[in-house]
């Protein structure tokens, strides 16, 4: 198990657009299952056979099921090596949206919660995401598209960022670690439906995929994670 950044006094220090402190009033499961029902768009969905949210599994009274792992074997265990894609240390930000961007790039904002499988909302929970520019390209040497973040006392979370490019052997994908405070950490991937290589991508999991809908000019995703985080949670 990993030092959760919230235990460690060496965490990153606050940088980039749009995360501002959590606050720290309890929030009652009963209000977050209200108010995420909410805003679940109403809008027709890109592709077909796109997973419910969480967040309406929880009100309709069912167990959750943790969100899968998924590792494309990028992913070796620092600091004994930082692997090709993923780096530790990444700023903390909740906006990945960066200057001079090949291409311009398409919008993106993902929006979600997580919850742990008796579904109570977690909060404080390490997000660390990061992914390919639109050109299909990773930053081995700094940081462009990648930052961490941390859930809110309702367990929400708010990415924003551009839509990742395409890579030879993969489909279109965002990379996460997800950690609540003292539990392991959950490594995995988000897709989005619709996507050809869908189709041939030998890691794609459907239940990683996204609701994924146009919105002025860019496109907004949902997605609620699952942690397996303490019995009582």
């Amino acid at each position: 198990m990993q030092d959760h950044p919230r235990d460690r006094t060496d965490r990153p220090a606050a940088e980039g657009a749009g995360h501002e402190a959590p606050s720290r009033r309890g929030v009652s499961r009963k209000t977050v299952l209200r108010a995420a029902a909410a805003v679940v768009p109403a809008a027709v969905l890109l592709g077909g056979g796109v997973p419910a949210l969480a967040r309406e599994q929880a009100a309709a009274g069912r167990t959750l099921a943790p969100t899968p792992a998924c590792d494309d074997g990028d992913d070796p265990t620092p600091p004994q090596t930082e692997g090709p894609y993923f780096k530790p240390d990444s700023p903390e930000r909740s906006s990945l949206l960066e200057q001079g961007d090949p291409g311009g790039g398409v919008l993106l904002t993902v929006t979600g919660y997580v919850f742990g499988t008796g579904c109570r909302p977690l909060p404080e929970v390490l997000l660390d995401f990061w992914q390919a520019d639109t050109q299909g390209a990773y930053d081995n040497t700094g940081f462009r598209y990648r930052g961490h973040q941390f859930t809110g006392q309702d367990g929400a979370f708010t990415l924003t960022t551009v839509l990742p490019g395409l890579y030879p052997g993969r489909t279109r994908h965002l990379h996460v670690k997800a950690q609540a405070p003292g539990e392991r950490v959950l490594t995995t991937q988000l897709y989005f439906p619709g996507e050809p290589r869908n189709e041939t991508d030998t890691i794609f999991d459907p239940a990683l995929l996204m609701n994924v809908r146009d919105a002025d000019g860019g496109k907004e995703a949902t997605f609620d994670f699952v942690l397996e985080a303490g019995s009582a949670r």
